[in-house]
């Protein structure tokens, strides 16, 4: 695997100066991002059948071992306070279990049972997307939750380091960012997994914009969970709709600090109405107002 091979051009690094050798590191940190240039596409038709899939209740899933499923963990919780993705609509399934948040649980990447038994006890069927990481492309616990999504009927998306393995074949869309040799021979911590974190931010990211959680580039569906997103959401509100501070802020409370539904209850809509048309725009608040906006001028 070339992720394991060593770089002859490294060999002395830990005999280098220090400031040479985190020199040398970060120009292997900029490449991996490079590494995820050819991918694009690749991307791009994995979040569209993605959030065609999840629509209107699907869940998204994350599977991974070691650091990358840590990374895929991190993607998938930071999709709840960022933009409303509801928890029951999201499953994350990590070799070794929610200790290996925390501790290392090398072991457990082979176990595929536990993968396959992870895949049956969530239920998974064919409104859910599985998204996969593994630098190796080879991790038997992250194979066998493709290779058991897939036969359940789910959506699956692999993402790897290395071409032509086994997790990249099984799943519908393969993502690949070929990082090459690691500065650390073996050390996927670094260019893999800045790779891997670049790839799930632009997936994840792309399928929340798919399903209307973003608008005119604004976390609409953001948590208001404390005093600095209370103000930001405010600000949301008063941006989109140009009513003033004061308006913004009572309309934010009528919505029951839901940024999404006091968007609509500001641009003139009863917080019952708000609620019943982003319903029928299934949660997307650029056609919600389009309805809205429809809806006045024909009572005009």
């Amino acid at each position: 695997m070339r992720t394991e091979a060593v770089d002859p051009r490294f060999v002395e690094i830990d005999a280098w100066p220090t400031e040479t050798a985190i020199e040398a590191m970060l120009e292997g940190q900029l490449a991996a991002i490079a590494a995820v240039q050819p991918a694009v596409p690749a991307i791009a038709a994995a979040a569209d059948a993605a959030a065609l899939r999840l629509r209107p209740d699907g869940r998204l899933v994350y599977a991974g071992a070691g650091t990358s499923g840590r990374l895929a963990v991190q993607d998938g919780i930071e999709l709840g306070p960022t933009y409303g993705w509801p928890a029951e609509r999201l499953v994350l399934m990590l070799a070794g279990g929610n200790d290996a948040l925390l501790h290392s649980a090398e072991g457990a990447e082979d176990d595929a049972a536990a993968a396959q038994s992870a895949v049956a006890a969530a239920g998974l069927g064919t409104r859910d997307v599985l998204i996969a990481v593994a630098a190796s492309g080879r991790t038997p616990y992250t194979l066998a939750a493709v290779q058991a999504a897939r036969a359940a009927g789910a959506l699956t998306i692999a993402i790897a380091n290395n071409p032509d393995t086994p997790l990249l074949a099984a799943a519908d869309h393969a993502l690949l960012a070929a990082t090459g040799s690691e500065i650390v021979a073996g050390s996927t911590r670094m260019k893999a997994g800045t790779a891997q974190k670049a790839m799930l931010n632009l997936l994840s990211t792309a399928i929340m914009l798919r399903s209307g959680l973003v608008y005119r580039g604004l976390m609409v569906r953001m948590r208001v969970a404390n005093d600095k997103l209370l103000d930001r959401g405010r600000r949301i509100v008063r941006d989109v709709t140009g009513v003033d501070a004061a308006c913004a802020a009572q309309a934010l409370e009528a919505a029951g600090r839901q940024i999404a539904p006091a968007i609509l209850i500001a641009a003139g809509a009863p917080p019952e109405r708000a609620t019943a048309l982003l319903r029928a725009a299934d949660d997307d608040l650029g056609r919600a107002l389009a309805m809205l906006e429809r809806s006045e001028a024909s009572d005009a």
